[in-house]
Parts: C-alpha cells; sequence; structure tokens
C-alpha cells in the first residue's frame, strides 16, 4: 500500500462499512469526508476528532497537533475545548527535543483557547521519527447552517494553497530546495502562523454556510472532492482561480509539486449561498477568501468540463524517496 491516507474506496471497503452506529447518543457516524463524530449529551452538541501527524519532523510536531486537529472540530461549527495527546518518539530523541514539543503544544493550545487534557508519552522503536496522534473534543451550541448545499452554490476557499507544506519543506527538505532564494524559504517557513482556520470557520458559521471542511492532506483539490462526496453532490473549480502564495509556487515549481495537492492546513473551504456576503466578511476579519468554483449536481470537473483526478497520495510524500 502506498504511504498516506488510505484511498477513499478502500477506505470505505475495508474500514468504515464495518462500523454501524447503534447508540442512540450518535449522530454522526464515520464517513468519508467526515472528520469529526458529533455526540447529543444533551443541552450541548459534543465533537471530536482525532488526527496524526506523521509527515513532519519533531520541530513542526506540536503546533501541527494542535491546528491540525483543531481545525477540524472548528470546521464542524464547534468550539474546541481541549486535545488528548499521544506521543511517541524514537530512542533518539532527546530529553531537549520532547521538552521542545511540549513547550510547541502549549503555546500553540494557548494561542487557540484550548487545553491539553492528557493523553500518553513512550519511547518506542515502533516509530523512526517522532509522532503525535491526538483526539479533540469541542462543543457545538449551533449547527452549521439552516440548509444543504445546493447546486449553483459559491465554493469559498480561504487564505492560499500548500500553506502547511510549504512550511514543513522550507524546513525538513531545505537540501531539496537549493536553487530557491533564502528570503522566499524564510517566508515558507513563517507560513506555520497561518496554520488556524478557526477565525474563518467562526465567520462561515454565523453567515450560515452550508458546509465546511478544512484542507489539509491532499490539499484544495482533495479536500474538495471529499467535501463533495460528502455532500452527495458535484464541484466546477477553476485551477486557476485557487489562490497560491508566490514563495509556495516558487518552491512548488524548483522541485516539481503540484501546490493544489499539497497538504494545507491553514485554509478552509466552504460552501455558501451568498458569496459577496461571505467575502466582504471575511476580508473584513484580515482574512483573504477567494471563489474557487461552484456546486453542481454531480460530477469533478474544471471549467472547461475536463474531469478533476480523486484524491491521492499528498505531494508531499514524494520528498520522502529523494
Amino acid at each position: 500500500m502506498r504511504i498516506g491516507k488510505f484511498d477513499n474506496d478502500i477506505l470505505e471497503e475495508l474500514v468504515l462499512q464495518k462500523f454501524q452506529s447503534k447508540r442512540p447518543e450518535v449522530i454522526t457516524a464515520p464517513g468519508v469526508g467526515e472528520d469529526c463524530a458529533v455526540l447529543d449529551f444533551g443541552q450541548d452538541l459534543i465533537v471530536l476528532s482525532c488526527d496524526p501527524v506523521t509527515s513532519a519532523s519533531w520541530e513542526h510536531l506540536g503546533l501541527l497537533s494542535v491546528h491540525v486537529n483543531c481545525n477540524d472540530a472548528a470546521a464542524s461549527g464547534a468550539t474546541p475545548v481541549g486535545l488528548l495527546v499521544t506521543l511517541l518518539v524514537p530512542p533518539d530523541m532527546t530529553e531537549a527535543q520532547v521538552g521542545r514539543i511540549a513547550d510547541d503544544l502549549a503555546k500553540a493550545a494557548a494561542s487557540v483557547g484550548v487545553d491539553i487534557l492528557g493523553g500518553h508519552t513512550e519511547v518506542t522503536d515502533s516509530v523512526t521519527r517522532a509522532v503525535t496522534c491526538s483526539t479533540v473534543i469541542g462543543k457545538r451550541v449551533r449547527q452549521v447552517a439552516a440548509g444543504k448545499p445546493k447546486p449553483g452554490d459559491a465554493l469559498v476557499m480561504t487564505k492560499w494553497a500548500g500553506l502547511e507544506g510549504s512550511a514543513i519543506i522550507a524546513g525538513d527538505f531545505a537540501h531539496l530546495c537549493k536553487d530557491v532564494p533564502a528570503d522566499v524559504l524564510a517566508a515558507c517557513k513563517g507560513f506555520s502562523e497561518f496554520l488556524s482556520v478557526m477565525p474563518e470557520c467562526r465567520v462561515a458559521a454565523e453567515l450560515g454556510a452550508s458546509a465546511m471542511h478544512d484542507i489539509t492532506e491532499g490539499g484544495v483539490l482533495g479536500a474538495a472532492w471529499e467535501l463533495a462526496y460528502r455532500e452527495g453532490l458535484g464541484l466546477i473549480i477553476d485551477p486557476n482561480a485557487i489562490p497560491v502564495r508566490e514563495e509556495t509556487q516558487a518552491l512548488c515549481r524548483a522541485i516539481g509539486l503540484n501546490p493544489h495537492r499539497l497538504i494545507g492546513s491553514g485554509s478552509l473551504l466552504l460552501i455558501c449561498e451568498d458569496c459577496n456576503e461571505m467575502l466582504e466578511s471575511l476580508h473584513a476579519e484580515g482574512i483573504s477568501a477567494a471563489v474557487i468554483g461552484r456546486v453542481t449536481e454531480s460530477g469533478f470537473f474544471d471549467p472547461r468540463g475536463k474531469p478533476l483526478d480523486p484524491p491521492a497520495a499528498d505531494e508531499l510524500y514524494r520528498l520522502f524517496n529523494l
């Protein structure tokens, strides 16, 4: 099997179809493109999501562990409350490096207003570099939207494609970027400050976005495909409308990667009817956003009617063999 997330057909056939929700408290069951479980315990809805961080070095681990998980909860319309974090490190890890990971976890958690609630730490030769697997707990007091997405609605993307991937490449794979100017690499490293989508999720939920999905492994196009699959609809996406920072474009050109399929925490996809109001409100909050497509009855195409490929291995994994 290839490195990265399971292909969606394999995920559906080998894993998800075997799990059936039987408890009355369970509102949202596992599914392709469904990042969170939602439980009804009475007054508030409890939202849970679990994600590992396996493709970044220890220098990025604490930051990504917080934002990747909190983004999932926020994109479901929830307010993240806390995180349970499992940290596995190889025997050659130093105590100073472990301390740095914990420092970064604490700093990132404080920046988005969540608590680290506990978890597990372990030294094991089952991993070759430090990895985390975290569970976010959130609460939801309102639904994401009053209605469902429908054909003709706009697909809006916040910020820029490949933010997370750019930061990881500039930090962990700088040896492959010898033709990239130092100031471009420095700018890409700085993209780590943009990795939370909690502010745009709040704006989108308040304005009645009918669906949200944060962009992670597989990039913009992978996330869009998952969103369409989840909602049972189609999308027409204009690749030329997808916003990409010049620094990311330079980085990807230098090493032959497609920024549209590069891991992209920090960007959110949302569907709404009134894109003008949505864009104005996001821009008023200092959040860059653009319309990159529209909802259709079915299919996954560019504006010329050419089919777009479903998710494959993230572009970042191509670098692990270089």
